[in-house]
């Protein structure tokens, strides 16, 4: 024996389907792929300058190398650090670029509305290592307190 659907449910689910249909209808055109901003191909570009103009990090003494923070968080501060040689370069050219390159990020960050962690990385400062310029290793993290030897 067959139990027939109250006519209440019929309305309601006829009601629902023309909602649906009618929303269907109306509904707004997908948006279009996103392309990439011209504003990220500078950035890019900065950013192989810089590591041009950086290219030669050769050095004899310890006060030959420096460090440099590049890049730039959404926070603040530097993304990471260079190592840079003061041997055969004074520098003035790869931090103009630097500080171009961070105003770019800023830029990019803020038309994307990026957000970061907030975390601050310290500067690791920089060595001659067999007469190259290397960014130091950064500091193992312990939540050991130090022994007094």
């Amino acid at each position: 024996m067959k139990t027939a659907l109250p006519p209440r449910f019929l309305r309601l689910a006829a009601a629902s389907l023309l909602t649906l249909a009618a929303s269907a209808c109306g509904s707004a055109p997908p948006p279009a792929p996103a392309t990439p901003a011209p504003a990220a191909g500078k950035t890019e570009q900065l950013w192989q300058k810089i590591l041009a103009a950086n290219a030669d990090l050769s050095c004899a003494t310890q006060s030959d190398c420096h460090t440099i923070g590049a890049g730039a968080k959404a926070c603040g501060g530097p993304e990471r650090y260079l190592a840079w040689s003061s041997k055969n370069s004074d520098g003035a050219a790869l931090k103009a670029l630097v500080a171009q390159h961070a105003a770019a990020r800023r830029a990019d960050d803020e038309r994307e509305h990026m957000m970061s962690t907030c975390s601050m990385i310290s500067d690791p400062g920089a060595s001659c290592r067999a007469g190259v310029c290397v960014v130091n290793p950064a500091a193992p993290f312990t939540t050991e307190p130090r022994r007094a030897d």
